[in-house]
């Protein structure tokens, strides 16, 4: 490591004013940054710590409106009664992000913010047709996910929270890295008020993305049974040391037959 200053931030406006003092990068969970940070591929001036801002924690369920603070973790999503009664989807998708420690401590901002290519959370903001919401505006999924780890985010601006409307069906399903149990192929299934909604993560090379093929299967028939001889191209997908773009075509039907068949169990 080397020498860095330390801000704990009392609140969201404080967050953003202490985030203009040097090289500021914000800190959440620290699952992704500080890692970076050790071996050096990070080198921030400044950290601002939003671990214990009151206001970007907590979940709340208003109806089929849910409503994700920024800092809330994920083990916190995983266990909420009252979201599980309305999307039990996105508890389980929590509930296997990476290990104990990483759940207690990395948060659902902290992820969509840095979108990872291979994270959980971006399929399920994409699928679920979510609002993300920060200390300067409103932006839909569709929008806030720009690239490998690129978001619309601008300079100062935080992520708040995030808020979408529980579907009538949901699915999540990954073929987990067995080491970091990052998404090698994940897929979040939605059958809701505006149609079926299909996103892939850990498999596209610009990062998470919605698979048109599977929607236009699913929408004439949402059971895994209406994928069976599916096949999707492998142009545009990663090919790495864990799996080719092949193999990861191969995964995107598998996981997303595993998600349909949640989503109706």
């Amino acid at each position: 490591m080397y020498s860095v200053n330390y801000h704990r931030a009392s609140s969201v406006a404080d967050a953003a004013k202490l985030s203009k003092k040097g090289d500021a990068k914000f800190l959440s969970g620290g699952m992704t940054l500080i890692p970076a940070m050790k071996t050096r591929l990070a080198a921030p001036s400044d950290l601002v710590d939003l671990a214990h801002i009151a206001e970007l924690k907590g979940i709340t369920v208003s109806g089929k409106t849910v409503t994700i603070g920024g800092g809330t973790t994920h083990a916190e999503v995983a266990t909420n009664a009252k979201l599980k009664a309305v999307c039990p989807a996105i508890c389980h998708l929590a509930a296997h992000i990476g290990d104990p420690h990483v759940r207690h401590r990395g948060t659902i901002g902290g992820s969509i913010a840095n979108n990872d290519p291979a994270a959980d959370y971006p399929a399920a903001m994409l699928a679920l047709g979510a609002t993300i919401v920060t200390n300067k505006r409103e932006i839909s999924a569709e929008k806030f996910f720009t690239g490998l780890f690129e978001t619309a985010l601008k300079e100062g601006e935080i992520v708040t929270g995030v808020t979408f409307t529980a579907p009538a069906k949901a699915g999540y399903s990954k073929f987990p890295n067995p080491a970091s149990r990052y998404a090698m192929t994940g897929v979040f299934a939605v059958k809701g008020k505006d149609g079926v909604r299909v996103a892939v993560t850990g498999a596209g090379e610009d990062g998470v993305f919605r698979s048109k093929p599977i929607e236009a299967a699913l929408a004439k028939k949402f059971e895994a049974a209406a994928l069976e001889g599916l096949s999707v191209p492998s142009a545009g997908l990663m090919s790495d040391l864990h799996a080719s773009a092949e193999y990861r075509a191969n995964l995107v039907v598998v996981m997303a037959k595993r998600a349909v068949a949640a989503a109706n169990g």
